[in-house]
């Protein structure tokens, strides 16, 4: 079984050396595979990751100009699924050091109990969420409960945070343009094209450390929740084909 990373990456000068020695700590117990997709950064992301090449295996994927997450993430989740084997495993997640890889192999873990795919929660069980401002707190919230309404998923309360691990065979299954929304929104977007596929979806406590985000925000907070509300409006009749999920 391989893992394979995918890291979106856009001006992460300030977070990407920390986050990668916390890789570089890993890769003993787990078998690696780092996707970078760098989105047109340009600060001094790529010399960054250019550092860790002999200590992790980095395929660097470069944007010519920035053009967003969703384009981004589409490009590595592509590529990740063309080199996987069956028994792989595509996790993605931000590059801003918020996302704590120690917390992979609990979500490797709970694949093996069944599911398809697991999300990183900020909403399940244990989870913390450290340094994220009231206002972020208070659109995250709505925007899972927006979905909750609307398009209730069984087994998952965060639609939006980007930190999971995706057995390779759901994306290889589900092919194509998995993200068509260019920014944040894409995350919600490709997990309910995992629904309406049939995938068995679990969710992780996550341990969201906005403390250590390398830089500011790349996030246009109103734009971002009206895709968010537009996303959710349209696909409000999607047939909830979701199976029965696994025992916890």
């Amino acid at each position: 079984m391989s893992l394979l990373v995918v890291l979106p990456v856009f001006n992460e000068e300030g977070a990407l050396d920390a986050l990668l020695r916390r890789f570089v700590a890993l890769a003993g117990a787990l078998p690696l595979r780092l996707i970078v997709v760098d989105d047109g950064s340009s600060d001094a992301s790529l010399a960054v990751i250019e550092r860790f090449a002999g200590a992790l295996p980095i395929e660097v994927l470069k944007n010519e100009t920035n053009r967003g997450l969703g384009v981004t993430i589409q490009r590595g989740l592509a590529r990740a699924a063309a080199n996987a084997v069956p028994g792989d495993v595509v996790v993605t997640m931000d590059a801003d050091n918020t996302h704590p890889p120690e917390m992979i192999p609990a979500m490797l873990a709970k694949l093996e109990r069944g599911y398809d795919l697991v999300i990183a929660s900020r909403y399940e069980g244990d989870a913390q969420v450290v340094g994220l401002s009231l206002f972020r707190r208070a659109m995250t919230l709505g925007a899972r409960l927006l979905f909750r309404v609307l398009i209730p998923i069984p087994g998952v309360r965060d639609y939006t945070c980007g930190f999971r691990a995706y057995r390779a065979e759901l994306l290889v299954r589900l092919g194509g343009q998995l993200a068509e929304e260019r920014g944040f929104a894409c995350m919600a977007e490709i997990l309910l094209k995992c629904a309406a596929a049939g995938a068995r979806i679990g969710e992780a406590p996550l341990e969201l450390r906005y403390d250590l985000k390398g830089g500011p925000s790349k996030m246009n907070v109103p734009a971002t929740a009206l895709k968010i509300l537009r996303l959710a409006w349209r696909n409000r009749t999607v047939a909830r084909r979701a199976p029965k999920q696994p025992r916890p």
